[in-house]
């Protein structure tokens, strides 16, 4: 006699073992994320990766950009962000990605990686760094749910692939001025006081207004590719 159990029995168990597991929080998952630069001409600055729940967003388009999020699209330092967001209630872990350059920023054609974990609660990653050669352009990922152990009708992937676009700030005036540029061939990082656009919004490139060389620093969308792997 054959046994066959009820499919709805199987959905039933398999769901009871995911809450049970977000329930305790013992049960985890550990991803590695790396960083490509697709860009010609713009380094990356260290990029900061943060997993979080649903209630949690490091921007929203159209609205102002937090002053952390503001010092590394400016900076690109990603610390003050990374203490902001682990002073926030829906985020379970960050991380920075050093890339293999002296400072350790991700050159064109070029990745980092770095690990992070996530439970049954925390599912959600984002990714921010600085596109060095601008007053304030950033690339993100912003929300993407991470591939998970759990699936009812196939294996689960282990790998995903995300392109990301370019932001801008909105939170410095876009001179291309290297007075303000912390990127070659500048290394300044002043803060413009002119009056800036005040949102987020996806960035315009480098116009070749300033001292920039458009030819070398502008860009198309994507700017960079986030593979998202679960390790254990």
């Amino acid at each position: 006699m054959k046994f066959r159990m009820n499919p709805m029995s199987t959905v039933c168990i398999i769901v009871s073992l995911a809450l049970a597991s977000g329930a305790t929080g013992l049960a985890r998952d550990t991803y590695q994320v790396t960083v490509h630069n697709l860009t010609r001409g713009q380094l990356i600055t260290p990029p900061l990766v943060v997993v979080h729940d649903s209630s949690t967003s490091l921007f929203s388009v159209g609205q102002p950009a937090s002053a952390e999020l503001a010092t590394l699209a400016e900076e690109g330092d990603p610390m003050p962000l990374m203490e902001a967001a682990m002073g926030m209630e829906g985020v379970f872990d960050t991380a920075v990605a050093f890339g293999p350059g002296d400072p350790p920023v991700i050159p064109p054609g070029q990745s980092a990686s770095v690990t992070v974990e996530s439970t049954f609660r925390y599912r959600l990653l984002s990714v921010v760094g600085m596109l060095a050669t601008t007053n304030d352009s950033f690339f993100a990922v912003s929300g993407v749910r991470v591939p998970s152990r759990v699936s009812l009708f196939h294996a689960p992937p282990r790998t995903m692939t995300v392109n990301a676009p370019a932001y801008d700030a909105g939170s410095e005036a876009n001179s291309e001025s290297c007075d303000f540029i912390p990127g070659p061939p500048c290394g300044n990082h002043a803060h413009d006081p002119a009056e800036a656009e005040g949102f987020v919004y996806i960035s315009n490139g480098v116009r070749g207004s300033g001292d920039i060389d458009d030819s070398e620093g502008d860009w198309r969308n994507p700017v960079a590719r986030v593979t998202i792997t679960r390790v254990d």
